[in-house]
């Protein structure tokens, strides 16, 4: 962990992290040069990424519960700077019209605002999103839990995926920086999911493997951040 003070919290709920293999040749072209890709046994991986936030403030400053909780899904992929292995967001849809507007002013990240609905579905959820400037930018989906919780182990596939503690972005400059992030390692379970319509990769200029997703789900985890670090 960086050694100054975090300046942020959240607290993220009923995850569903859903992975393709992807070539790393089609994911060059769409990631700043800055980062490396980070592969495992030869292949990049695209992740796309639903669940609610709540918590979410800066340091000092009590949670407000018509600013502090939204439902967010994310379309990623894994980078690394010499040896530290973060985060590459593509995309991260929003259903707080003002998180999205700050998040896009302070840390320049690709944040849009979305219509989500995020329903319990017994021991599931159902999440639907919809971005408001393409409604055609889409994510519907029912998923579960289907196993015990279980921590990865250093070296898997599920490690490799879920345990970074960072994310990679540029600023509006152009310059590359890492922003830290620190959280208790996860809670992972087998996951099964029906992913009714799936347009988020695509509207990335992506194209997922046809092979069926390596899904995972979490109930929660808590988190802090820092403040980004420039790379030059």
């Amino acid at each position: 962990m960086p050694n100054r003070p975090w300046i942020m919290r959240q607290t993220w709920h009923d995850l569903l992290f859903a992975h393709w293999p992807a070539r790393s040749s089609q994911l060059r072209s769409q990631v700043p040069a800055a980062f490396d890709l980070d592969l495992f046994d030869g292949d990049a991986w695209i992740g796309i990424v639903p669940f609610q936030m709540t918590n979410v403030a800066p340091r000092g400053v009590p949670s407000l519960p018509w600013l502090s909780r939204f439902p967010e899904l994310n379309v990623r992929t894994y980078v690394r700077v010499g040896n530290r292995p973060g985060v590459y967001f593509f995309s991260l849809d929003a259903g707080n019209p003002l998180a999205v507007r700050v998040a896009r002013a302070v840390f320049n990240l690709p944040y849009h605002t979305a219509s989500m609905t995020v329903i319990p579905v017994g021991d599931g959820i159902a999440f639907q999103s919809a971005r408001l400037a393409d409604r055609t930018t889409r994510l519907t989906a029912t998923y579960q839990p289907s196993g015990p919780a279980f921590a990865p182990v250093q070296g898997s596939l599920e490690y490799f995926l879920t345990e970074r503690y960072c994310l990679y972005n540029v600023d509006r400059r152009g310059v590359p920086y890492r922003l830290d992030i620190h959280h208790p390692p996860w809670p992972l379970q087998p996951a099964t999911a029906t992913i009714d319509r799936n347009t988020m990769a695509g509207a990335n200029h992506l194209q997922l493997s046809d092979t069926a997703p390596l899904l995972h789900f979490a109930r929660r985890q808590d988190m802090v951040g820092w403040g980004p670090a420039a790379l030059a």
